[in-house]
């Protein structure tokens, strides 16, 4: 089910959407707590998280978890996990990073999660953006509520 779909033409544009989803998340507990991020390199997957937590933990300094593979902004509502899994290959890195351990803590936010697949929750949203091809600026975000999927 298509939850929103929109098309933003700046950074801050995209996060605003990222801060609708976190007030919508916070507003209703039965909202899944888990956000699968997917869109190529410098689609801008990590200003949508930006955007998400400003909302939880306003005072935290969002980054990419590239190298870290997992940021934890505990300053808030409810502690937020940003993930990235570009260099994830498969269910034991996973487990070597604790991946399952942080799913019932808080929010889970997930960038490349077509790189695990298999460890998608039943129920989650999944936020593609992309980038136009009229446009370079404007990006194409599409958020669905996936239920019982996996």
């Amino acid at each position: 089910m298509i939850w929103k779909k929109t098309a933003t033409h700046t950074p801050l544009e995209t996060e605003e959407i990222g801060q609708a989803l976190a007030a919508a998340m916070t507003e209703d507990k039965g909202l899944p707590p888990f956000v699968a991020l997917y869109g190529d390199l410098g689609v801008g997957k990590t200003a949508f998280v930006r955007g998400f937590v400003s909302v939880i933990s306003p005072n935290a300094a969002v980054r990419s978890p590239t190298f870290a593979l997992v940021n934890e902004y505990r300053g808030g509502k409810i502690p937020v996990f940003h993930f990235d899994m570009y260099r994830i290959e498969g269910e034991d890195d996973l487990y070597s990073i604790g991946f399952y351990d942080y799913l019932d803590r808080g929010i889970c936010l997930v960038e490349w999660s077509e790189n695990i697949p298999f460890a998608l929750p039943d129920d989650y949203f999944r936020v593609l953006i992309e980038k136009t091809p009229e446009d370079e600026n404007e990006r194409s975000i599409t958020i669905e509520r996936m239920e019982g999927s996996c």
